[in-house]
């Protein structure tokens, strides 16, 4: 495999004529002095649900550093993610843009495997890209899952270093078909054949999985202090509490929880690394710091899977356990502290509010799904978004406007088949009713027909991408 050369150091002036390349527009607008522009460090579990945290209502598992950001910042009850799903999900929050535009969804193979062909296209603009326009330091540090081959790999999408596993932990399976799922109920670092990657080099396969939360945070805190001196963004995904749970010893059998509760505990402690670390390097108060989940919890594994709290179903659907996720938003002397807001957000809106924070702009030669929530963090105000659209592979599912969602389409989280097409689409009322219990659709005719109205003039606007899912390699070419 070919290495990916790291890009010499240009000058600022040099990176922002090079903005063109990236189709962004943030060299269109010179950025403020570096002390100015917040470092930004977004951390993405893998699957963890909304009712995981303590903050967000877990009666075991304890995460004290997360409550201690959540009481310090901002804690969103209305967070969305651009999918329920892994692939489409990261798509979505790097770019800004819903993953059907990109081609980063599919409605049979969900995710990205270790024989697609495909990733994230080049021609997508990355907040790593983007801010690397404006002279910032970028690193990705985790699991990627947005292609694996050398072409789509962080180093190729805006990043200028990368160390983690190119796709899920549960991919490259080598244990004995006879084994059937209990390999997920008593995991083994050698029944998965993961690689381990530093930039596109493999450096350890299969990668040791118990040492991956810990492993991740050093490269994350070493990136921090490596950059201390100039405006950086760290891209912390973390593999889990994605199965198999893997954990390390200093955390195994530490949580009332079990092992899951381990594993979240253990992400706990990586966030305050972080934090401390930030805190060590005089960096606090000119850093963003974003705590949010790919997609809600894989209810099918039972025990080893995480909770939607009082959310319905989990991972895959397009009900709210699938989609809603626990965020907080962390930025001392700028965020003001304490405060939770039920206003509608999403990891979409992560690209234009960073970009507006360094003194950019979000790409203006294509559209854009993200909005600039710098007002609703900054000043106490209103978020600008009022719509979500909620995608189960390239189809429309559902869709939520205000405190309103109709569902036009319905399924199970994965590992439940009814599908169902509602002629009369449910709708539900989400600040009465969060569990979506109680329809109440034959009553709101009219709040039916403005969220049709809406969904229709999304359609309109909306061209599918090419297809980066349905591709395969040969099988001398996969990993």
């Amino acid at each position: 495999m070919r290495h990916i050369l790291s890009r010499p150091l240009l000058t600022v002036v040099g990176l922002l004529l090079s903005a063109c390349t990236v189709g962004a527009s943030a060299g269109k607008t010179p950025p403020r002095p570096a002390k100015d522009r917040p470092n930004v460090v977004v951390i993405f579990a893998d699957d963890l649900g909304y009712g995981d945290l303590g903050c967000y209502g877990h009666p075991t598992i304890r995460t004290p550093r997360l409550d201690q950001m959540a009481r310090q910042g901002l804690r969103f009850t209305s967070f969305y993610v651009a999918a329920s799903v892994c692939t489409p999900s990261r798509a979505g929050l790097l770019t800004g843009r819903y993953p059907i535009r990109s081609g980063m969804c599919h409605d049979t193979r969900r995710v990205l495997f270790p024989d697609s062909s495909g990733g994230l296209p080049a021609s997508e603009v990355t907040i790593a890209a983007l801010l690397r326009t404006l002279g910032y330091a970028t690193g990705c540090v985790g699991k990627w899952h947005l292609g694996h081959l050398p072409e789509y790999l962080p180093t190729s999408r805006g990043f200028d270093s990368y160390f983690g596993i190119p796709y899920s932990n549960d991919m490259d399976r080598v244990a004995e078909p006879k084994l059937g799922k209990n390999i997920f109920w008593q995991p083994s670092v050698k029944y998965w054949n993961v690689p381990l990657l530093r930039d596109a080099r493999i450096v350890e396969r299969p990668a040791d999985q118990h040492t991956l939360t810990k492993r991740y945070t050093e490269a994350a805190v070493t990136f921090i202090r490596k950059n201390r001196e100039r405006p950086f963004f760290l891209y912390l995904a973390h593999t889990m509490p994605h199965v198999p749970l893997f954990v390390s010893k200093e955390f195994a059998g530490k949580s009332q929880r079990g092992l899951y509760g381990d594993v979240v505990e253990e992400l706990d402690w990586s966030v305050g690394q972080v934090l401390d670390a930030l805190r060590d390097e005089g960096l606090s108060e000119n850093t963003l710091v974003i705590f949010t989940s790919d997609n809600g919890p894989w209810l099918i594994f039972g025990l080893h899977g995480g909770s939607a709290g009082l959310l319905r179903d989990g991972k895959g659907s397009t009900w709210e356990g699938g989609v809603r996720v626990p965020c907080i938003m962390s930025w001392p002397g700028q965020i003001p502290a304490g405060r939770t807001t039920s206003d509608i957000a999403s990891t979409l809106d992560i690209l234009p509010t960073v970009a507006r924070l360094a003194g950019g702009k979000a790409p203006e030669d294509r559209a854009i799904d993200g909005l600039d929530l710098a007002p609703l963090l900054l000043d106490g105000g209103k978020s600008p978004r009022d719509t979500m659209f909620f995608y189960r592979g390239t189809r429309l599912f559902a869709a939520r406007q205000g405190p309103y969602k109709a569902h036009f389409i319905t399924q199970p989280a994965y590992g439940g088949a009814k599908f169902e097409e509602h002629e009369r689409p449910l709708l539900y009322h989400l600040e009465h009713d969060p569990s979506e219990k109680h329809d109440i659709g034959p009553d709101h005719a009219a709040v039916i027909a403005a969220i049709r109205q809406a969904v229709e003039q999304h359609r309109a606007k909306t061209a599918p991408g090419k297809n980066q899912l349905d591709g395969r390699l040969g099988k001398k070419a996969a990993r």
